[in-house]
């Protein structure tokens, strides 16, 4: 389960809310050149014409025992989206039991009275999609999306767990969910700026404060955590009058209520939860601190505690910091790293939770710049925009990516970000689901004035200055994230604006009463898992095709849900088109292609995208070059046009070359730093030696490559590789063909294919053969060790994988796979293990990932090799209950995979781009249902075989190596190349 912020601004509300600087003047002649350069664009759509677009009709009601439902109906597919949010999160836990609102939501899968196994075995049954769990500061949530005839199996399943839950809690579970959870901390804290989270809390908030401690915990609590401890957790906080429930989709509000009633409604109401008391420090004085990690350039912090959802100043806030450093055109991003050219990279959020919020900035210093130079040019910029504020135009280019943002988010029903949270979250934080609504209409109607006086109140309190310095690090983070030592700020009582504050420490426990009996529904039956009603059938888009006159292809598929279009353009190309001696040249080509076109530099770009609300960027795989544009419909003109300068068009100029090889090479230094994706870097070259696909998967090439490539390169690159003859566009959305081909017509249709033949790729080098073997990769002090294992496999991409996906969905390919449930679900040695079936396009690999406890790396090893040899060679092939959940939850989940515009088109391009049938998709729950264990287990045999799998550990080879004895393969140690 993951830890989701109850409102990051960015994720859930606003985009990523930050800062930056530019004079008021500076930036209003920016403004100038852009409409300059623009001025023969169609004008884009003004705010309130988006916002007008916004919309998410609900109807509400309360059972007796204080359930609160909202009901939103949506049919455009089958499927219905359940949320249940409850008002707990890690600022209800007391002292010694940090972690437990977390540790609980884990248990809460585990199974409950009337329904005993893993939670999503029933889920998976039904075809379930878009199901997890999360927990934050002020609140836990559970969601999954089902067809509707299956709705009764997750109401059942949803009312268990919150009815029905602690006779099924035991000592046995509690262990093994405390030894995930602990390995969820450890992976988080082994990633590069892994610790800057506890650093930012305990620094921020005094010791007592409910947000002074991490949601994850701290491992001596969660340690200590007893039966009666999660007993009464649970009895104290999952009552229905602390719970909204949400129902999104396919269903009508009889309906609803009938259902819910049902399920729900013999639960008796718990104990009110205690308000919690959370005031916003200030620090007395600035505060600096300089911590070590495994990072590519220094990092220099600025951070302060701001309001949360229940002051209204946490809008002007977040436009602030949107305009600073959450826009590509940001003041930050504008003066530090495009004119200053002193940062790698720029950002300031507002990170904004129910009572509080963080306001972080951070910029990352270029090679060559020191941390004290780097941090003076940021207080200078963040000195500025507290002292002039953000011009209008600035505001409303924030305020249209803000609800283009929420436009988009109305194509998913549930989900973290889709209508289901989005109601959900309202009602919770605020009190009324149309929330979303008034912040909108607010923040489009936010005044410079208003900003500056809000920005500048809070920026000008004393900063929490950290500093992260490339180096080892001194402290790990087995001991932080609980309820810790005082700080600075906790010694001296520092509080914003409060004089004396309450003591905080007793709002921390729960009222001891419960409320009085009140009369309940009848009891359910919950002798079985309720049966599904009829399935409706997949019926995939109708896909419509056309040509340009210059031979482009066209693809489209209507979608009309959202006001929105969709686009992406696919060129054969990709990672494998690099030549072998300029490893990282595409992927140096598309970061300078960002950086803008020969009528707009960067700052125009970045300005364009913005006031059009338009996403829109280049990206590859192994096989393709692509860029994407997300559009809205009544800028969908201008937005075509603009994604045709950018691909048609970029500039390649020397600054902007120079900007983005320096960002380049900071990334590849992030990536030797990070213990994934050392594995892969270490793996795939070794798999396939001298073929197209040895390379890093990341495609950022080598270091000592990217160094040298010129702008001749780029061009070379582009003009070879980006050509008409070579492209296809998928469009989905709310339009038609005519109109997509006029459109694309004007803005493509005059780009010719340059003269001589379209370059083709070579495949044809010759595949090491391997020998089983361990590449220990040497990372000192890693909590974790990462496990990634692979063998290259003869199929192509395109080739019919259905079998062959089965049998590793089996293995490793879900939750409920076998390795999965061994390594966590029973031994708690990791947070999730996973085997995939790699499929590009001329080779495919069988692949293990597995970041297991460093003391357990061997152990974790040699129960993998088990697992596999046991389900190839030794008689324990697939079970019946195994194949009957396969194939269920593959058919039955098909409605809900193309739910959404990105469903769709995903769906269309796999489609095209493998030359299957239109049909393929409508057709494949038949091929599903035809299965059999034998095939799976031909097919496990003949792939998933582990004669030749290469280990490749990234760990403390100290701790790791003398693990590896008992493995019985031969032993390659590395170090791990940092630079």
């Amino acid at each position: 389960m993951k830890l989701r912020t109850a409102r990051k601004w960015a994720a859930t509300s606003m985009v990523a809310l930050s800062l930056a600087t530019l004079s008021a003047t500076a930036a209003q002649a920016a403004t100038d050149t852009q409409q300059s350069a623009m001025a023969s664009a169609p004008a884009p759509a003004p705010v309130s014409e988006l916002i007008d677009a916004v919309s998410i009709p609900y109807e509400q009601f309360k059972l007796d025992n204080g359930l609160t439902v909202l009901v939103h109906t949506d049919r455009s597919a089958p499927v219905v989206a359940v949320s249940v949010w409850y008002g707990v999160g890690s600022k209800n836990e007391p002292k010694g039991k940090t972690g437990f609102a977390h540790l609980f939501e884990h248990l809460m899968f585990n199974g409950s009275e009337h329904s005993p196994g893993d939670f999503f075995e029933p889920l998976q049954q039904v075809g379930a999609t878009d199901f997890n769990g999360t927990t934050w500061f002020d609140r836990t949530n559970y969601f999954e999306t089902v067809p509707s005839a299956a709705l009764d199996t997750a109401l059942f399943l949803e009312s268990d767990r919150m009815g029905y839950l602690l006779g099924a809690v035991t000592q046995e579970k509690l262990d093994n969910q405390i030894g995930v959870v602990q390995n969820e901390k450890r992976q988080g804290d082994n990633q590069p700026y892994g610790l800057v989270e506890y650093e930012q809390l305990e620094n921020l908030y005094p010791v007592g404060h409910p947000y002074h401690h991490s949601t994850i915990g701290s491992m001596k609590d969660l340690s200590g955590a007893t039966l009666d401890d999660v007993k009464n957790w649970f009895t104290d906080h999952y009552g229905p009058n602390n719970a909204i429930l949400v129902l999104a989709g396919d269903i009508d509000l009889a309906t609803a209520k009938q259902k819910v009633t049902k399920w729900f409604g013999a639960i008796p109401a718990g104990p009110k939860v205690a308000p919690v008391s959370a005031p916003v420090p200030t620090l007395p004085a600035p505060l600096t601190k300089t911590i070590y990690d495994k990072v590519a350039t220094p990092r220099v912090y600025r951070m302060w505690a701001v309001p949360g959802l229940d002051n209204p100043d946490y809008i002007p806030l977040a436009m602030g910091a949107t305009v600073l450093g959450g826009l590509a055109s940001s003041r930050l991003d504008n003066a530090l790293v495009r004119q200053q050219k002193i940062a790698v990279s720029v950002s300031a959020s507002a990170d904004i939770f129910a009572q509080a919020g963080q306001f972080v900035i951070f910029a990352d210093a270029k090679p060559g710049v020191s941390e004290e130079e780097l941090g003076k040019a940021l207080d200078a910029e963040i000195a500025k925009f507290v002292a002039e504020g953000p011009t209008a135009d600035e505001l409303q280019r924030a305020s249209t990516v803000y609800a283009a943002g929420q436009i988009r988010g109305l194509d998913s029903l549930g989900g973290f970000n889709g209508k289901a949270p989005t109601l959900a979250q309202g009602l919770l934080y605020n009190g009324d689901p149309k929330h979303y609504k008034a912040e909108l209409e607010t923040a489009a109607a936010m005044t410079p004035a208003k900003v500056k006086a809000v920005t500048a109140e809070y920026l000008s309190r004393p900063a929490f200055q950290l500093t992260v310095t490339p180096g080892e690090r001194k402290e790990g983070g087995e001991d932080r994230g609980g309820w810790g030592a005082a700080t600075l700020a906790a010694m001296t009582g520092a509080v914003a604006g409060k004089k004396g504050a309450p003591a905080r420490h007793p709002a921390y426990y729960m009222a001891p009463g419960s409320e009085a009996g009140v009369t309940f529904a009848t009891t359910a039956d919950r002798a079985k898992v309720p049966d599904i009603g009829t399935i409706k059938p997949l019926k995939f888009p109708k896909i419509e095709r056309a040509k340009l006159a210059n031979g482009m292809e066209v693809y489209f598929a209507r979608r009309d849900s959202v006001p929105t279009v969709s686009v992406k353009i696919d060129f054969d190309a990709g990672y494998a088109a690099d030549p072998r001696d300029k490893l990282g040249l595409q992927s140096l080509m598309l970061r300078t292609m960002n950086e803008g076109t020969t009528d707009l530099d960067s700052q125009e770009l970045a300005i364009a995208k913005e006031r059009l609300g338009a996403s829109l960027s280049g990206y590859a795989s192994l096989d393709e070059t692509s860029f994407g544009l997300d559009a809205l419909v009544p800028n969908f003109a201008a937005s075509l046009d603009l994604m045709s300068d950018y691909i048609r068009h970029p500039a390649f100029d020397n600054d902007a070359l120079e900007r983005a090889r320096t960002q380049q090479l900071t990334r590849i230094k992030n990536e030797m730093n990070n213990p994934g994706a050392i594995a892969q870097r270490a793996l795939f070259p070794t798999l396939f030696g001298s073929h197209p696909y040895g390379i890093a998967p990341s495609g950022t090439g080598d270091a000592d490559v990217v160094a040298k490539l010129t702008k001749a390169d780029l061009e070379q690159f582009h003009n070879t590789w980006l050509r008409p003859d070579r492209a296809k566009v998928f469009v989905v959305g709310d339009t038609t063909l005519a109109e997509v081909t006029k459109l694309l017509e004007a803005s493509f249709g005059d780009w010719k294919n340059p003269t001589g033949p379209a370059p083709k790729k070579d495949f044809s080098a010759t595949i090491p053969a391997q020998q089983s073997r361990v590449i220990l990769i040497d990372r000192p002090s890693s909590p974790q060790s990462v496990i990634y294992a692979g063998r290259v496999l003869p199929h192509k991409g395109s080739d019919d994988l259905v079998v062959l996906e089965s049998a590793n969905e089996v293995f490793g390919g879900s939750f409920l796979s076998r390795i999965n449930m061994n390594l966590r679900e029973t031994k708690g040695w990791s947070y999730g293990v996973r085997s995939s079936i790699v499929e590009p396009d001329d080779r495919t690999t069988f692949t293990i990932y597995a970041p297991v406890q460093a003391d357990k790396t061997g152990d974790s090893i040699v129960e993998l090799r088990k697992d596999l040899d046991a389900y190839t060679t030794g008689g324990k092939g697939v079970t019946q209950e195994e194949l009957v959940r396969l194939v269920n939850g593959n058919v039955r989940e098909l409605p809900g995979r193309f739910a959404t515009s990105g469903g769709v088109l995903n769906g269309m391009v796999n489609i095209i781009e493998n030359k299957r049938p239109d049909n393929y998709y409508e057709t494949l729950g038949a091929k599903y249902t035809a299965l059999t264990a034998d095939q799976l287990d031909k097919a496990a045999l003949a792939d998933l075989k582990g004669n030749d799998l290469v280990f490749v550990v990234v760990g403390d080879a100290k701790v790791v190596e003398p693990q590896l004895k008992q493995v019985g393969l031969p032993v390659e140690v590395r170090k791990a190349d940092s630079e």
